[in-house]
C-alpha cells in the first residue's frame, strides 16, 4: 500500500439549478440511502410470473405504446444516408429473426454469434436472439481467423451470422473444427449462399409468426462475451436477463438518459459497452440511438453529432485524445449545442482530456469505470456532482466498493474470511466490490475454479488498484499486473502518463517497468507526438524533465521512446503488457482484440 499525493488539477463545480433538464441524480447521498435493486426492477415492466426478457424491456414494451413511432435506431451509413428504424419496426424484424432461430431449431441456452460490422442485422440479431430465449455472443468484425474459430469453440456456437466476405476469409476453411456450428446465415447472400450456408433474406421471408417471448427467467442466461486476458485463451463472461435492472438504472443515473433524448454510443457491440450501452440502456428507456456505421474520423463525427443533434454522447479515451490531436478548433465549426452530456470509459480519462471538453464544447467529459465482467457502469461521475479530473467518481447507488489491502507479495490481506479494506484515504489498494448487483457476471464459461478465484473475503476483486479520497472518490492507480515496483515505490502508470499528457507535444503516453539490476524497475514512457512536433534527443530530455518536475526523480521516466502508434484494443485500451513483451522480448500472450494495423 501506498499514499499518494492528490491531484494537482482544480475540481470542476457543477451548477445545477439553472440546467434546462435537471438530472436524474440530483441529491447522491438521498438517492444512495434510499436506493433499492428490488426497486429498481418495478420500473421494468416484467412478463407474467416473474420472467424478464431483456428484450421485452428494450423493444416490446415500448412498440406497443406510444413510443412506437419513435426511432429506436438511426443507422448512419458509410455514404452519410441515414435508415431509421422504429420501436414497432425493431419489434417486428426481431420477432422474425426470433421466429427464424425456432424454425431452425435452436433451443433455449444455444449460442448465437454475430460476426458483422455496425449494421442493423447485428442489432436485430442481439434482440432477436434474447427473444427467442438463446444465448448472443458478439465477435469484433475485425477478428482474424484464429480468435473467431477459437470463441466459437469455446462457446459451443450454433448458430453464426455475418456476410459472406467475413465467412469465406474467416470460417469457411475452419468450419470442419466446428462442430457445434449448425447454421451460419449471410446478411448478403443475394439469393446465391456459399455452401453450407443460409440466405439470411430468404429464410426470414419465409418464417411463420413468431409466439410469446420466451419466459426466460432473471438468472437465464442471455449473453456471453469474450474478454481477453494475457494468455492466449479468452474468457467467456456469463451474463444474465436480470442484468436489465442495472442497464436501467445506470442509463438513468450515469448516463442520465431521458425520454427525448437523441443517444450516441460509439462502441462496436463486439465489446462489451456496445452491447450495454450501445443497445440495452438506451432502448430500456425509449431513447433513440444514433450508430455509426463507418470507422472513427474527427470530421464525420463532429458532424453526426450536429445532424443528428446528439444530447448525451458516450465515447472512449482513445477517440476524445484523438479529436484532442486534432484541435479544439474543429469542434466549434459545427453546431453541437443539443449536447448537454459526455461521459467517456475504456481506460481511465486523462486530467488534460477531462478539461478539454470545456474548451471544446463547453462541457467537461465525465469518466466512468466498469468491466466486462461486471456487466455495467459501477463508479461514475454524474451530471450533478462536482468533477475531480483524474477521478473515476463515486459508486452507483446499489454499490458497495472499496479498497483491499494487499501483502507485499500483492496479494489480498483477509482475515477470518473477510477481506482487510484500506480506511485511510489516498492509499492504493486493490478495487473490490460487494457481489450481488444485478449485471455481475455469473460465471466464466467452463471455467467455475477461474470463476471462484476472483472473489475473496466477501468480495469480488477488480484486478484493478485504486485509492479513494477523503470524499469518496475513487481514482485508478493500474492494472494490479501493471504498477511498477522501482526503489521500493509503487508507481501507478497512470499517473506517469497523465503527466506527461500535460505537455503540448504529447499526444498519447503509453507507460511500463523495465528490468534494473539497482531499482528493480524503472519507468519507460512510449510516446505518441500530436502533428507539428518531431522527435527528437531534446525533446526526449524536456519531456523527461517535465515529468520529473511534476513526479520527482523516483516516479518520472527514466527512459522514453517516441512510436506512430501505441498498440490498443478496439475498445480504445492501451496495452502496457503488450508494450513491455515487445520490449523485452516476451511471449506477447493474446492479441485477438488488438486494433487493426496496430
Amino acid at each position: 500500500m501506498k499514499a499518494l499525493a492528490p491531484t494537482h488539477w482544480p475540481t470542476i463545480a457543477k451548477d445545477i439549478s439553472g440546467l434546462a433538464v435537471p438530472p436524474n441524480l440530483a441529491d447522491y447521498p438521498a438517492t444512495r440511502e434510499a436506493f433499492s435493486w428490488a426497486e429498481e426492477r418495478r420500473t421494468l415492466t416484467g412478463l407474467p410470473g416473474g420472467h424478464v426478457n431483456i428484450a421485452y424491456e428494450a423493444v416490446d414494451r415500448h412498440a406497443a405504446g406510444d413510443q412506437g413511432h419513435r426511432d429506436a435506431f438511426r443507422f448512419v451509413q458509410a455514404d452519410g444516408s441515414i435508415h431509421p428504424l422504429t420501436y414497432a419496426q425493431l419489434s417486428h424484424e426481431t420477432d422474425r429473426f426470433a421466429s427464424l432461430l425456432r424454425t431452425l431449431g435452436v433451443q433455449r441456452g444455444e449460442r448465437v454469434f454475430s460476426l458483422l460490422g455496425r449494421v442493423p442485422e447485428l442489432y436485430i440479431a442481439a434482440l432477436g436472439t434474447m427473444k427467442h430465449g438463446a444465448v448472443f455472443c458478439p465477435l469484433f468484425s475485425a477478428f482474424g481467423p484464429e480468435p473467431v474459430r477459437q470463441r466459437l469453440d469455446l462457446g459451443s456456437g450454433a448458430v453464426l451470422i455475418t456476410t459472406r466476405a467475413l465467412y469465406k476469409r474467416k470460417v469457411a476453411r475452419q468450419r470442419d473444427d466446428l462442430p457445434s456450428l449448425r447454421h451460419v446465415l449471410l446478411i448478403d447472400a443475394d439469393g446465391d449462399p456459399e455452401p453450407d450456408t443460409v440466405d439470411l433474406a430468404a429464410a426470414i421471408a419465409d418464417v411463420p409468426d413468431y409466439g410469446p417471448i420466451a419466459e426466460t427467467g432473471p438468472e437465464d442466461m442471455a449473453l456471453l462475451h469474450f474478454t481477453s486476458g494475457t494468455t492466449g485463451r479468452p474468457k467467456g463472461a456469463i451474463h444474465v436477463h436480470d442484468a436489465v435492472t442495472a442497464h436501467s438504472a445506470t442509463g438513468r443515473y450515469a448516463l442520465d438518459l431521458h425520454p427525448d433524448d437523441i443517444y450516441w454510443c460509439t462502441a462496436d457491440p463486439g465489446w462489451v459497452t456496445g452491447t450495454s450501452y450501445g443497445i440495452i440502456a438506451p432502448l430500456v428507456h425509449g431513447v433513440t440511438a444514433v450508430v455509426d456505421e463507418d470507422e472513427f474520423d474527427p470530421e464525420r463525427w463532429y458532424r453526426i453529432l450536429a445532424d443528428q443533434k446528439v444530447t448525451v454522447w458516450y465515447t472512449a479515451p482513445t477517440a476524445i485524445r484523438m479529436l484532442m490531436k486534432a484541435g479544439a478548433e474543429r469542434a466549434k465549426q459545427y453546431d453541437l449545442s443539443s449536447l448537454r452530456f459526455i461521459a467517456s470509459v475504456g481506460e481511465p480519462l486523462n486530467p488534460e482530456a477531462v478539461v478539454w471538453g470545456e474548451e471544446a464544447f463547453g462541457l467537461p467529459i465525465h469518466d466512468n469505470w466498469w468491466q466486462t465482467e461486471t456487466g455495467g457502469i459501477m463508479i461514475a461521475n454524474y451530471a450533478s456532482m462536482d468533477i475531480r479530473p483524474g477521478s473515476m467518481g463515486r459508486p452507483l447507488p446499489g454499490i458497495e466498493a472499496a479498497i483491499v489491502a494487499r501483502d507485499a507479495d500483492g496479494e489480498p490481506i483477509v482475515h477470518d474470511g473477510e477481506a482487510q479494506l484500506v480506511t485511510d484515504p489516498d492509499v492504493s489498494g486493490e478495487l473490490a466490490l460487494r457481489p450481488g448487483w444485478p449485471s455481475m457476471f455469473r460465471g466464466y464459461l467452463n471455467e467455475e475454479e477461474r470463476y471462484r478465484k476472483c472473489f475473496v473475503g466477501g468480495w469480488y476483486l477488480t484486478g484493478d488498484l485504486a485509492r479513494r479520497d477523503a470524499d469518496g472518490y475513487f481514482w485508478f492507480v493500474g492494472r494490479a499486473g501493471d504498477v511498477i515496483k522501482s526503489s521500493g515505490h509503487l508507481i501507478g502508470p497512470f499517473e506517469v502518463e497523465s503527466s506527461l499528457m500535460e505537455h503540448p507535444a504529447v499526444a498519447e503516453v503509453g507507460v511500463i517497468g523495465v528490468p534494473d539490476e539497482v531499482a528493480g524497475e524503472v519507468v519507460m514512457a512510449f510516446v505518441e507526438l500530436k502533428p507539428g512536433f518531431e522527435a527528437s534527443e531534446s525533446l526526449k530530455r524536456e519531456l523527461i524533465g517535465f515529468a520529473r518536475k511534476r513526479l520527482g526523480a523516483a516516479v518520472a521516466p527514466r527512459e522514453l521512446e517516441f512510436t506512430t502508434a501505441l498498440p490498443k484494443t478496439r475498445s480504445g485500451k492501451i496495452l502496457r503488457r503488450l508494450l513491455k513483451a515487445r520490449e523485452l522480448g516476451l511471449p506477447e500472450g493474446d492479441t485477438s482484440t488488438l486494433e487493426s494495423g496496430r
